[in-house]
């Protein structure tokens, strides 16, 4: 262990070759970039029990430097954005071995990882408990593997993975993914907000908006943009042209064009517009420290300061904020800032060379280079103000910039456990119906496009690449559409045969009742199966097929659905598998193998001709396909269909018997 230790400390480099190894808090925004947040990022090694108060107690001797040195050493093998989760492992672990009365990690065993586990549980909610104890799991991976423990000891995770909320029914489950969505109140002020706002940070914030719920977007992403981000080009189908807005996803997939909905086009132009009025002089301000790296920014008609040795404090005012500002305010920039005043008389001056020096410190880290992940500079992007340009109570300062950061969104659009004061919502005069803030979350948008997508029948494919994401499978964990949104889509497709295949596509022409009466009779409810939905009504009676979906009439599927599609090509994989077990059986001689066989051709029959229609191109996406009934034969048919096979001989003899 101390040659571990010893190793992290002299010879390892992440987090940069001069970090101070023996110093509590470690500050690594350098070294790890989180796209639209620019604020410090700091890590404490701090225990458990004060990690979340702003005076911690750091973690005890052996351990803390076990702790930095596994921080250090895995960020160098497996390098990661979030740290956090390291780190509440690493917290819980000491706890649970100064329980047993010692603070070094050697003496890790199963009793100490399984407290550990329970003090995880006991503190954090049940999904981010599991994500602690995998990486606990982790922890006692490496000490086992290095030898680094008294004990050698392998020990895996107890914590059970939480219920996916996606897959489970019921009122606890809707509520969970009603909450993933925007509600409706804020839907509806958003565009009245994008009219009304005034004030630069409401501008701001409602111009992002904007682009949130015009294309799947992450804030981050957005908050990458550069200046020139628009696209527009002639389209064959109108004449008015594509517009979208060059894009760098953040999660691996290529950057790309995200092409805007012609009914949205119109409000990002305006919202782009508005952004960059608000943030030109910035980039002007961006592109003049990057030509002159080693000089102060100085306002055109101000030059003739740069000569002088000696700035009195109106003129340190006049360079350093853009507004009048009261006189004690220049006094407390110099102080904070570490500029030396001299007094001269009832006046005070202070060294040109020193204010300069204390503006060019408060340029943004990584100056001039604002996303390190494309290069994209200051004087490009498209999020960048003067500092406190946004805020409503401080002075703008004239000579100093920063990027529009992620925190400045999130409590304007109304964050938990923020005053609403804040809120853009409350400053133009909206709530939800029942009189409570509207808060909202940028992600919110996101899950709210992908279900309009997941309901509207637009292809995984096209989701996948709409969203900027990597894989098709992850589309999953946005669709958030509820069962009575299905009913009413099975609904509007009875009747239809343009929507609808099966027996429902047509109705009864003996009655003369609407389609929506018809389809409320025939679908009074849906659920989710393996398969698609079943519209089966359990008020009336149980399921008389047992789950066997796919020979069963109430079963219906749309097409499009990925994962319900893949379970169906996997039926048709195994049912072919099994047929072809059945007659090497028949041909075997074995005894009912023969009736195996019919029973697996009919199966097989039934699920080719569901791929059939769910591969035919002349059926569109989102169309709802319903198999015909299977003909199951009854008891007394079973009945008479066994005495057909027995022996000619036993029939007579019974029907001789009856007749006597």
């Amino acid at each position: 262990m101390a040659g571990f230790i010893e190793l992290c400390r002299t010879k390892l480099t992440s987090f940069g070759a001069s970090l101070v190894f023996d110093a509590d808090r470690w500050e690594v925004s350098e070294h790890i970039q989180r796209k639209g947040r620019h604020n410090a990022l700091g890590l404490v090694f701090s225990k458990q029990a004060t990690s979340r108060k702003r005076q911690s107690s750091m973690m005890d001797e052996p351990f803390r430097s076990f702790a930095k040195s596994y921080i250090r050493y895995q960020h160098g093998m497996r390098p990661t954005i979030s740290l956090t989760n390291r780190m509440t492992a690493l917290r819980a672990l000491e706890a649970a071995l100064l329980e047993a009365g010692t603070a070094d990690a050697v003496w890790t065993d199963a009793h100490a990882l399984n407290r550990a586990a329970q003090l995880l549980a006991e503190r954090l909610a049940p999904s981010s408990a599991y994500v602690g104890a995998n990486q606990l799991e982790m922890i006692a991976e490496f000490l086992c593997d290095n030898r680094l423990m008294a004990v050698p000891t392998r020990w895996v995770n107890p914590l059970l993975a939480p219920h996916d909320y996606r897959t489970r029914t019921g009122k606890s489950a809707d509520e969970r993914q009603a909450a993933k969505m925007p509600s409706q109140a804020a839907l509806d002020a958003l565009p009245k907000v994008f009219l009304m706002a005034t004030i630069s940070i409401d501008v701001m914030v409602s111009s992002i908006t904007a682009f949130l719920c015009a294309a799947p977007d992450r804030i981050s992403e957005i908050l990458c943009l550069p200046y020139d981000c628009e696209v527009e080009q002639k389209s064959d189908r109108s004449n008015e042209g594509d517009y979208g807005v060059r894009w760098w996803p953040v999660k691996g997939a290529a950057p790309m064009v995200k092409w805007i909905i012609p009914a949205m086009a119109s409000v990002v132009k305006e919202a782009v517009g508005k952004i960059r009025r608000l943030t030109d002089e910035a980039r002007e301000i961006a592109r003049w420290y990057e030509q002159n790296p080693a000089r102060l920014y100085l306002a055109p008609g101000m030059e003739h300061l740069r000569v002088k040795e000696w700035l009195s404090l109106d003129e340190i005012e006049a360079i350093v904020f853009a507004e009048p500002v009261s006189p004690e305010l220049p006094v407390r920039w110099c102080s904070k800032n570490g500029v030396l005043r001299e007094h001269r008389g009832r006046r005070a001056y202070a060294r040109f060379a020193d204010v300069e020096a204390a503006v060019l410190r408060q340029l943004p880290p990584g100056f001039p280079v604002a996303d390190r992940t494309t290069g994209l500079k200051y004087s490009d992007a498209l999020f960048v103000t003067q500092r406190n340009a946004l805020h409503r109570s401080k002075p703008r300062f004239r000579c100093v910039i920063e990027p529009v950061r992620y925190n400045q969104i999130r409590l304007r659009l109304g964050a938990p456990s923020i005053p609403s004061r804040y809120s853009i919502f409350e400053r133009c005069g909206f709530a939800e119906p029942n009189g409570e803030p509207i808060r909202i979350k940028t992600h919110q948008f996101r899950h709210y496009l992908n279900t309009l997508a997941q309901a509207g029948g637009l292809s995984q494919l096209d989701i996948t690449k709409w969203s900027g994401r990597k894989e098709v499978r992850q589309n999953r964990y946005y669709d958030h559409e509820t069962s009575n949104a299905v009913v009413a889509r099975i609904r509007a497709a009875v009747g239809d045969n343009t929507r609808f295949f099966g027996p429902l596509a047509t109705g009864p022409r003996a009655e003369l009742i609407t389609r929506d009466e018809f389809a409320r009779l025939k679908v009074p409810t849906a659920h989710t199966t393996d398969f698609g939905y079943c519209v089966h009504d359990y008020v009336m009676s149980p399921c008389e097929m047992h789950r066997d979906c796919l020979n069963c009439s109430e079963q219906v599927c749309v097409k499009g659905g990925a994962e319900k599609e893949k379970r169906v090509r996997q039926a048709h994989s195994e049912a072919t598998q099994l047929l072809s077990m059945a007659e090497q059986a028949e041909a075997d001689g074995e005894l009912g193998a023969n009736e195996w066989a019919e029973h697996h051709k009919a199966h097989l029959a039934r699920v080719k001709a569901l791929l059939d229609v769910l591969d035919d191109p002349a059926v569109p996406r989102g169309a709802v396909i319903q198999l015909m009934s299977v003909d199951t034969p009854s008891r007394l048919e079973h009945a008479v269909q066994a005495r057909a096979l027995l022996p000619s001989s036993v029939n007579s003899s019974t029907l001789d018997g009856a007749a006597a």
